[in-house]
Parts: structure tokens; C-alpha cells; sequence
């Protein structure tokens, strides 16, 4: 079994770091306590394990870098060397840690570092708020304090013993079932990208393709994108069909699911098989109505649900969009096919469907195909379905299939 690392700051959560740790060696967990402290000397009779100097010393301008009279600065210094000293050490069974705001950016930064199926455990006073700085696209668990880490008490101590048996359980669990490197993952991995509005698309993909691959979907709401070609950048998966690339629409436009500048960046740097469509790019994503930006009043929207207000985008934007889509796939060298569904490309962008509008539709298009380079790894084409036919679903699975067998000639022929 390997070890679990308690991390926080012992110059302020001494006891309850130490509380910690105690609750995983009891439950016969190895567990070690790491100081990334950056007021002083551990309290309350606490030793750690690693003091905050040996993890300080791991930041690329070296210890000094952490004693910043800024708290800031100094926190921000002492996350980027716990990264650096995690990333060195071979026996990680699971990170936890525990603290406040500061804390909790300094040790999330370095948990979002970590493997995704890595167990990861935050306990913060910040964790009932807006988590997303913390998360990111990492798979942490934040368990929220309820009362302020500052001393044992009942509530306390009732909490962080949760945190450290859902640590222990999780760390004396497989950790192997379902990964990368287990015995029981042996189809290929394929990401596929989704909205509820191409989600028959996908279902029909599904239908075609799980006998053979391990199809892992992605929810495109700016963070599932990022999922995906995070997992794609680190070897987890093996290939995508990009079905649903909607987050560019909100990054260029303001909307509230915005991909990344990076969009497409995982495929130019792995040369993995992509296929790409339009999925959802007819909409722009608002929350509640109240919530749009006053310069759109005059717009067409359409309410997804009381929480998501959708509008749909111009011939400008349309313009727009294809044009920063198809610069991005042009630096892909890999095995790429981007497939245009002329019909529409969600299911309220059908011929008599609210946001049904051929014209911008067709600037969408038409900016992709000019701006788009051809090569012989890299092509496009156009297709005379909608987007949720199962005539489109059936010629992106056979473009899949096409480049996945194209790249494994390959790389037999180079062994």
C-alpha cells in the first residue's frame, strides 16, 4: 500500500493536521504529514514528517522563493514547490489536506497536478462557494468544514475523521480497476465531446463504437473540453471524436462555457486520431435571462431551462468561429477528418426548430472550408445530414475507425 500525504500548514493546523494523520495510521493507512507553512515554526506540539523547508527547497529560484513578505506571494511560491515535490515522489497513494482559502489554493494546485484516479481529499472552510479555481479538471474531492479549522472540537473532529476514512477507503481500494494500466481496460480509449442538444448524436456514436473502444463522454461546458484533451495530453486517451465543439462559441463571444486559447492544443502536440464536427455552435450559453449581457437584448434566445439561456449566434460570430477553429486544426500534423453536417448541427438548429437559420449555418461553414489547409493527414468534409442523423453518426464512426487504422499500420511499420 502506498502512502497517503497530509499536507497543510503546521504553523496554524498543527493539531488538526497531526489529527489527521493519527485517524490514517490507525486505520492502517502509512500516512506522512507535509508542512507547507509559511509563517513559522509548527505549533501545538506537532512534528511533520517533511518540514517546509525540504519542500520549499523544490522551487525552481530555490527555498527563498517562499519567504515573501507577501502572503500571497509566499503561498503561490510554496503550492508551485509542493507540485514539484510531489511530482518527485514515487510512493503517492493519495494527497489530503485541510485549511482555508490560502491553504486550499496552495494544495489544490498541487492535487490538480496529480494523476487523474490519484485519491484526493480537501477539506476547506471555501468549499460551499464557487469551487472551480479549486477544481479545475481534476477529479479532487472538497468536503466542505462546516466550522472554521482552527482547533479540535466535536464538529471538527467528526469531519476530519470522515475526510481521513473516505482517504483510508479509497487508497485501500483497486485503485487499478478501470485505469489506463489495468487488466480490465483492454478496448482503446475514445473521448467524445457533448451538449443535450447533439446528445442523440452521441447515443448513436455509442451504439456504434463501445464493442470496440472505451467511450468516455465529455460534457461541453468549457471544463469537459479541457477533461478531455487534459486526459488526451497525459496518454488516458487514445483518440476523440470532438463531436461537440460549442465552448468556442462562448470563448469568442462571452458565453458562460468557454473552451480554453489552448482548444486543440492536446491534438497538435499528440497527433492522437481526431474527428471533429459543429456540434452546438449555433448558441452561445447564458445563465438565467437576467444574466445576458445588455449589448445582445435584441437577440434571438432561446430558454434551455430556468438556469441556461441560450442565443443563438449571428452569421458574424458563425464567420468567426469557423475561422479561429480551423487556424487551430491547422497546426494539427496528426490524422484529422472535420466533418461538416449541412442540416444543422443541434437539435434546435433542425429546419423548423427555433434557432433554424440557414444563412448563418452556411457562414460557418463556409469560413471553416476556406480558412481549413488541407494535407494528406488532414482533411474535411461536408455531409448533407443533420448533425443527430444516424446517417452522420454512422459516417463519423467509420472516419474514426479509418484513422485509428491508419495510425496503428503506422506505428507497426515504425516498430
Amino acid at each position: 500500500m502506498r502512502t497517503v500525504y497530509v499536507v497543510g500548514t503546521c504553523d496554524t493546523k498543527g493539531a488538526e493536521l497531526g489529527f489527521v494523520r493519527e485517524r490514517l495510521l490507525s486505520a492502517g493507512v502509512p500516512a506522512l504529514l507535509v508542512d507547507v507553512g509559511t509563517l513559522g515554526a509548527p505549533r501545538d506540539g506537532v512534528r511533520p514528517d517533511i518540514d517546509a523547508s525540504t519542500v520549499a527547497g523544490y522551487h525552481p529560484d530555490g527555498a527563498a522563493a517562499s519567504n515573501a513578505v507577501d502572503r500571497g506571494t509566499a503561498i503561490a511560491a510554496m503550492g508551485c514547490a509542493l507540485s514539484r515535490f510531489l511530482a518527485g515522489r514515487q510512493d503517492v497513494g493519495g494527497v489530503i489536506g485541510l485549511g482555508g482559502s490560502g491553504n486550499t489554493a496552495l494544495v489544490t494546485e498541487a492535487m490538480r497536478a496529480q494523476p487523474v484516479g490519484l485519491p484526493k481529499v480537501m477539506v476547506s472552510t471555501v468549499a460551499s462557494g464557487n469551487v472551480a479555481p479549486y477544481v479545475g479538471t481534476s477529479d479532487l474531492m472538497l468536503m466542505y468544514s462546516v466550522v472554521d479549522i482552527a482547533g479540535l472540537n466535536r464538529i471538527s473532529r467528526a469531519i476530519l475523521s470522515n475526510a481521513a476514512s473516505a482517504m483510508a477507503g479509497m487508497v485501500k481500494g483497486d485503485a487499478s480497476i478501470g485505469s489506463a494500466g489495468s487488466t480490465l481496460a483492454v478496448k482503446p480509449t475514445l473521448g467524445i465531446t457533448m451538449f443535450g442538444v447533439t446528445t442523440r448524436a452521441v447515443d448513436l456514436l455509442r451504439e456504434r463504437l463501445d464493442r470496440q473502444y472505451e467511450c468516455l463522454v465529455f460534457h461541453a461546458t468549457g471544463t469537459g473540453g479541457q477533461s478531455l484533451e487534459k486526459l488526451i495530453d497525459s496518454g488516458m486517451i487514445e483518440g476523440a471524436i470532438d463531436l461537440t465543439t460549442t465552448e468556442v462559441a462562448d470563448f469568442l463571444a462571452g458565453g458562460v462555457f468557454p473552451c480554453l486559447a489552448d482548444r486543440f492544443g492536446a491534438i497538435a502536440r499528440t497527433k492522437v486520431p481526431y474527428v471533429a464536427s459543429c456540434g452546438a455552435l449555433d448558441m452561445v450559453n447564458f445563465g438565467a435571462p437576467e444574466t445576458v449581457p445588455a449589448r445582445y437584448a435584441q437577440r434571438l434566445f432561446y430558454r434551455h431551462n430556468p438556469q441556461v439561456t441560450l442565443m443563438r449566434t449571428s452569421v458574424d460570430e458563425c464567420r468567426r468561429i469557423g475561422e479561429w477553429i480551423a487556424q487551430r486544426l491547422n497546426r494539427c500534423e496528426g490524422p484529422v477528418r472535420f466533418l461538416i453536417p449541412e442540416r444543422g448541427v443541434s437539435a434546435i438548429d433542425a429546419e423548423g426548430m427555433p434557432f433554424y437559420d440557414p444563412g448563418a449555418d452556411h457562414a460557418l461553414f463556409d469560413a471553416i472550408e476556406a480558412t481549413f489547409q488541407p494535407t494528406r493527414m488532414r482533411r474535411i468534409e461536408r455531409l448533407p445530414f443533420h448533425i443527430n442523423d444516424a446517417a452522420f453518426a454512422d459516417a463519423a464512426a467509420a472516419a474514426y475507425a479509418g484513422l485509428a487504422g491508419t495510425r496503428s499500420r503506422s506505428h507497426d511499420m515504425t516498430r
